[in-house]
């Protein structure tokens, strides 16, 4: 059996970074994380862009569009979708995981899924790097990797002799 595995290396990697200012306190700490991430791995800030768009549900239109723009290897959508009373959280939650998801099949770019979805904002706090690790930097570090996968299949790499 051939095993094909990419590394985690950014430098000639371009991505797009989709934010939401809705809940910005916590989406703003993803953001740096994604950030730190991506030039820890070798990249530059100049070879990441990012988008701000209002809210979790109106990202995965943005992030489609940059996927299909031909300029970027990966997107990563970032946001925080925190459960209130009502339903909307469901919906919001669900729509924007499903556009993402949409986003990259019909592009062939990868999208990363990079919302939190809690119940408290103390929850989204903690995942947004002040207890269990930098969301966003992880929805970066797993995008590196698929680019590069992408990458070596394209390039005929395990492919039957």
């Amino acid at each position: 059996m051939n095993r094909i595995e990419a590394n985690l290396l950014a430098h000639d990697l371009r991505f797009a970074v989709v934010s939401t200012r809705w809940n910005h306190l916590v989406v703003d700490r993803l953001v740096e994380g994604a950030e730190l991430a991506f030039v820890q791995h070798g990249g530059r800030s100049e070879q990441l862009d990012h988008y701000l768009v209002p809210g979790s549900y109106e990202m995965p239109l943005v992030a489609r569009r940059l996927a299909e723009s031909g300029r970027y290897d990966a997107v990563v959508g970032l946001g925080a979708v925190i459960k209130g009373d009502t339903d909307h959280y469901d919906f919001v939650a669900g729509a924007a995981a499903t556009g993402l998801l949409n986003s990259s099949l019909h592009t062939g770019v990868p999208v990363a899924f990079g919302v939190l979805t809690t119940d408290t904002v103390e929850q989204a706090l903690n995942r947004a790097g002040i207890k269990a690790g930098n969301k966003g930097a992880e929805a970066v570090l797993a995008m590196i990797e698929t680019a590069n996968l992408l990458r070596r299949i394209g390039a005929g790499e395990g492919q039957p002799g």
